[in-house]
């Protein structure tokens, strides 16, 4: 019986060291965890919330010929940046009805080397809408967090991954009975609930919250483990073939100094067209255009390709003829590829991107959840629940801000874009500033006022603002939700109605906070664990 009772003990000793483990890891980076989560679950339809934040810009009704759009944005970009040295057009799909491109001018560093704008696809001129990053602001934000440098951002956003990585595997071999647990949830249980309600989330999205950390960590893999690169990679020639094998930006050579126009982008998109289908084309790259050395790449796009390994035709910038068709990479640019396209889910269609939507929701609130239990199991234990240690105080105000505050601010953003000035110097970036003062004051007030009153006031303070943002869209455009229905217009209808359906989310969560912290239950039960989960000591 001994060597069983060795095992048991084990045993034992394994779980509770990978509970604090899971405790810890996911603890100390659990706020920035939970706003990359919620950020990233937005910007699966990050083209969409672009389209609502141009309410001037008219939907695409019908399709366009890409070719002529190429045609015509190249044109335009040859007309206000004459001499660019690189440019490139990202066409418009079904989810996008604008077209954006960047170009690169001669003799600048860092970040004025670069112009870009968006684009009318049907004239092929600068738009005439609000400045805006539109949904670009929350994936940005969500592995850079954008007033950090990419760098720093990047680095923090893969540290925060491979924390998430480490909980993920530590809770699975902690909660022996999580996949049993998972059919049970105790209603208005305090602590017993907020852990029912973590393991159901975990163990419900475990596959896609696991794929999508790891294919995370690799799509910045050369960020955080550069020695086995910089090992291998002796020569410029070996450097130049594995930036073609990881993307389709066409290296700009030393330029002849000789002028020759470009040949017709019109006609090199219709011959990748011939390749691909009409609708499949993505982007169009230009080195050197206008020069006797120019080559134009015209890249594939990513919808119904589960690989974002670069898959393009190079032309002749100046005859355009066919050079070159780079559609295979390597087994190890493949493997990235692949794991590239899974996080970002840009191949797939309308419902597995609500698929992916939903599962990342669920990850946030498995995030939010782990959080909150966090203070929940712990306040039993303190000497005195009305005077919690100082790191128990800063770990409850930061989520309070970091999950409410954090709903608080997106809105914001969203009601900057309706409120600010259309013609208003630097607009775009007072979106984002208003994003960012909102987000603060949500921490002076959670630190400013108990904690309980600070949750119901922050999550009715989200409801209300999510619910009346419709009402703001109907009050600033011609595009209301009862007119967006009408016409079938499902990108601002859509909008609208998911902030009805989050402002409800929001409005339970404060119900149910009131309502826990409402209630008086006597010193013998809470000794039993019978807290609440905003007990009536979280006013503290």
């Amino acid at each position: 019986m001994k060597p069983q009772n060795d095992q048991r003990v084990a045993g034992r000793g394994i779980r509770q060291s990978m509970s604090g483990l899971h405790t810890w890891t996911g603890l100390l980076l659990g706020w920035v965890l939970y706003a990359m989560f919620l950020t990233g679950t937005v910007s699966f339809f990050k083209e969409e919330l672009s389209q609502w934040m141009r309410p001037e810009l008219p939907r695409l009704t019908q399709p366009l010929d890409p070719a002529l759009v190429a045609q015509r944005v190249a044109d335009e970009i040859g007309r206000i940046a004459p001499n660019a040295t690189q440019w490139s057009i990202k066409l418009p799909d079904g989810r996008s009805n604008t077209v954006y491109a960047f170009w690169r001018l001669p003799g600048g560093q860092g970040a004025r080397a670069f112009g870009q704008d968006h684009f009318d696809p049907v004239t092929g001129h600068r738009v005439e809408a609000r400045d805006t990053l539109g949904g670009d602001f929350f994936y940005r934000f969500h592995f850079q967090f954008y007033y950090m440098s990419p760098f720093w951002g990047r680095l923090l956003a893969g540290l925060a991954a491979m924390f998430m990585l480490v909980a993920i595997v530590a809770g699975v071999i902690t909660h022996k009975k999580i996949f049993t647990d998972f059919f049970t949830f105790r209603w208005g249980k305090g602590q017993r609930s907020w852990l029912d309600a973590h393991n159901a989330l975990s163990v419900f999205g475990l596959p896609f919250h696991v794929m999508i950390t790891y294919t995370g960590l690799v799509t910045l893999m050369a960020l955080y483990v550069p020695w086995g690169e910089r090992t291998a990679i002796k020569t410029p020639a070996e450097r130049q073939q594995l930036t073609a094998e990881l993307n389709a930006f066409i290296q700009a050579g030393k330029p002849s100094g000789q002028k020759v126009p470009l040949g017709s982008i019109d006609t090199m998109v219709r011959q990748a067209q011939q390749r691909w289908g009409t609708t499949d084309v993505g982007r169009v790259n230009a080195a050197n255009p206008g020069d006797a050395t120019a080559r134009i790449a015209v890249t594939r796009g990513d919808a119904g390709r589960v690989s974002m390994s670069p898959d393009y035709v190079e032309f002749d910038g100046g005859t355009g003829r066919l050079l070159a068709v780079h559609d295979r990479v390597g087994a190890a640019a493949e493997t990235r590829g692949v794991m590239y396209a899974l996080h970002l889910g840009r191949f797939s269609d309308l419902e597995t991107r609500w698929l992916y939507f939903l599962a990342s929701l669920m990850g946030t609130a498995m995030v939010g959840t782990g959080l909150v239990m966090w203070t929940v199991k712990r306040r039993q234990k303190l000497p005195d629940p009305e005077r919690p240690y100082f790191g128990f105080r800063v770990v409850e105000r930061l989520n309070i801000a970091g999950i409410a505050g954090l709903s608080i601010a997106m809105t914001a953003f969203l009601w900057a874009n309706r409120l600010l000035p259309v013609q208003m110097q630097e607009r775009a970036f007072w979106e984002v500033h208003a994003f960012f003062i909102v987000w603060g004051v949500t921490l002076l007030h959670a630190l400013l006022r108990p904690a309980r009153a600070a949750w119901v006031e922050q999550l009715w303070t989200a409801a209300a603002l999510l619910a009346l943002t419709p009402v703001l869209n109907a009050a600033t455009t011609q595009r209301s939700l009862w007119h967006s229905l009408a016409v079938g217009d499902w990108v601002f209808a859509g909008t609208d109605l998911m902030c009805l359906a989050l402002a409800l989310l929001h409005a339970v969560l404060a119900i149910r906070t009131a309502r826990h912290g409402a209630r008086v239950r006597p010193p013998r039960s809470a000794s039993r664990g019978g807290i609440p989960a905003m007990s009536r000591e979280a006013a503290t």
